[in-house]
């Protein structure tokens, strides 16, 4: 319905805030508005002294398709603009809840899939369902990805494999490469969560926000946050390629229409069994 929510936040035990995407007819993609109200929920519940650590799932079939390229409307907060931009903003929500000094944890079902699996990466913890399926087919015909975070959570050569193929992998594969924590059967993923925010939730704040941000330190002592950004760059470059120019000519034309072509030649998401 139309007057629902997009965003529903709940909370499901003590200390713990829960954000669910509410967009269940559109896969949970993220519109601006819906990426700004996530936002500005995380830092609510950032400020709020009672909340010790937050969950962010979808609701209905998936966690998120990606981006909502047939209505994304204005940015949800200023970038520099120019060539980039797109790709910075992205980066600077990603970083927004890594700074966050609650620990954010994703719940992965279903399709998590271009920007959804942006998202995911921002979180702290990442536990997905088995038969998750998360990728970036972007890569295939439009630009390499957003936030470039692939090589650092799974090595380069399982990140030079998403990016010059855009194949999905499962939530089994996803915890061997380092994109998850843990896997667990769909029907069991919430309460797992649920539990493992709980414990979580035992730590004092204060103590929370040190640990957090030690473990971020050494990333970013490694390069991390440096490398991600330097990567928009590459990913502007990305939108100037024929290829590129062309698939966007196509999805002006129909976005669904477009999004089929990309697939068909593959065989999958759109197009493959799973849907």
């Amino acid at each position: 319905m139309a007057d629902e929510p997009i965003l529903l936040i709940d909370e499901p035990a003590p200390h713990v805030r829960r954000l669910t995407l509410n967009r269940p007819n559109k896969r949970n993609a993220l519109s601006n508005a819906l990426r700004a109200e996530i936002y500005s929920a995380l830092e609510a519940g950032d400020r709020d002294p009672e909340v010790r650590v937050m969950i962010v799932r979808g609701a209905g079939t998936c966690f998120s398709s990606g981006y909502d390229l047939a209505g994304l409307g204005e940015l949800p907060w200023h970038t520099a603009g120019n060539q980039g931009q797109w790709a910075r903003h992205v980066v600077e929500g990603c970083f927004k809840v890594w700074d966050l000094a609650k620990p954010v944890i994703a719940q992965v079902h279903g399709w998590c899939l271009a920007g959804g699996s942006e998202l995911a990466t921002s979180c702290d913890l990442v536990y997905v369902a088995e038969d998750a399926q998360i990728g970036y087919p972007a890569v295939r015909t439009m630009s390499p990805a957003d936030n470039h975070s692939h090589a650092w959570l799974m090595g380069m050569r399982a990140a030079m494999e998403q990016m010059l193929t855009g194949d999905s992998i499962d939530g089994n594969e996803a915890v061997r490469l380092g994109f998850a924590n843990r896997a667990f059967p769909v029907d069991r993923l919430e309460e797992e969560v649920l539990a493992m925010a709980i414990r979580v939730a035992k730590v004092d704040p204060e103590l929370a926000q040190l640990n957090k941000r030690a473990v971020h330190r050494q990333m970013e002592a490694m390069g991390m946050r440096t490398g991600i950004r330097a990567a928009t760059d590459v990913h502007a470059l990305g939108w100037h390629t024929k290829a590129s120019r062309e698939y966007m000519a196509q999805m002006r034309q129909g976005v669904t229409q477009a999004l089929t072509a990309r697939d068909s030649a593959f065989g999958d998401y759109r197009t493959g069994d799973k849907a």
